[in-house]
């Protein structure tokens, strides 16, 4: 097909004619609107986050090699290196196991709520009276671990933590009363004659025990499986009804891989979520701990004084020192959601790519 051009004619009278070929007017394909309207979506949080948190997260960063102290003449910055890195893995020991002991939870309580929530959704996806009710109620943990009532309901277990002493699991440590459903000499007796080992019941004990947790944080991947599983034609699973297969196979050759991109999608929330709750171990000992009583700053910088030209010894900054901890956890969990985007992506079926 030829291409519309420009082109010349010849009138009667000789006169030589110019024509200008009509111009094509540009029109977008369905998806390369859709990704113009998702990058129009954003592009307001992208444009705050140069221009108004740019700034901030600047100086926020400058302050990891800096030493920063707030005084009536201002702030000053006292440049200290990597000294302040040096303090978070070497003095601050909590800080280290904390962190270690938190991507261990992880490793069990992701995949626990993903597993409970996306179970859920497949209920909650049933034609069934009341399905709405049921919706309701089971998205009511949500509402009812935020804000006030979570704050009501921390206070309350701690106090009945500090009444009842703990409970003795059989194994010589304490467990918190308040939220300890099952012990170990419970399993221990349930599992008396099978042969499983200890590291599994501990496991078990702990999913048993975090059982309120995972409920209360699976309410908004329980609503993404479920727009997910509701996108589904309902002329594949007739289909695979015809074709004579088992709802079993089913799940495992329909169902899951076209809600594989939700599964993404809710492991990093979970992931994001879990290590920015207001319960997170880091985060609290990050903002209360340091320079506190129980973890003292005892490590000192040197830095030579410009006006002066004399060597000087000082203690870390706080505000440095809670500073670098906060970055170093922020690469710490951007490195983890970027490792599980990319092993997950692997197993994700894309309908318009595959």
């Amino acid at each position: 097909m030829a291409k519309n051009k420009d082109f010349t004619t010849t009138s009667a009278d000789g006169t030589v004619l110019y024509h200008m070929a009509p111009k094509k007017k540009m029109r977008l394909t369905l998806s390369k609107r859709k990704a113009l309207s998702g990058w129009l979506l954003v592009l307001p949080f992208v444009i705050g986050l140069i221009f108004v948190y740019g700034p901030i997260l600047f100086s926020s960063l400058r302050a990891v090699f800096y030493s920063v102290e707030v005084k009536l003449t201002g702030i000053e910055y006292y440049f200290v290196g990597i000294g302040n890195i040096k303090w978070a893995f070497q003095d601050d020991l909590y800080f280290v196991d904390s962190l270690v002991n938190g991507f261990k939870s992880l490793l069990i309580q992701v995949p626990a709520i993903i597993i409970f929530s996306l179970f859920m959704a497949i209920i909650l996806n049933q034609k069934m009276r009341g399905r709405a009710a049921f919706r309701a109620i089971f998205f009511l943990p949500v509402i009812l671990s935020i804000g006030i009532i979570d704050t009501i309901d921390t206070n309350a277990q701690l106090t009945m933590a500090a009444i009842t002493g703990g409970i003795d699991d059989g194994t010589g440590a304490l467990t918190e009363g308040a939220n300890s459903f099952v012990s170990m000499m419970d399993l221990n007796n349930l599992f008396a004659n099978v042969q499983i080992g200890g590291g599994f019941m501990e496991i078990a004990m702990g999913l048993v025990n975090d059982i309120f947790n995972v409920v209360s944080r699976s309410g908004v991947q329980m609503l993404i499986f479920l727009s997910g599983l509701q996108s589904i034609s309902p002329a594949i699973y007739e289909s695979c009804q015809i074709d004579g297969a088992s709802a079993w196979e089913t799940f495992w050759k329909v169902t899951l891989p076209m809600i594989s991109p939700m599964i993404l999608v809710n492991s990093i929330y979970t992931l994001i979520d879990a290590f920015t709750a207001s319960s997170n171990k880091v985060i609290n000992h990050i903002f209360i701990n340091i320079g506190g009583n129980s973890n003292p700053i005892n490590s000192m910088y040197e830095y030579v004084d410009p006006a002066t030209g004399e060597t000087i010894h000082k203690l870390f900054s706080d505000n440095s020192l809670r500073t670098t901890e906060m970055w170093i956890y922020v690469v710490f969990i951007s490195l983890l959601v970027v490792v599980v985007a990319l092993l997950m992506k692997a197993f994700v079926f894309y309908q318009k790519r595959d």
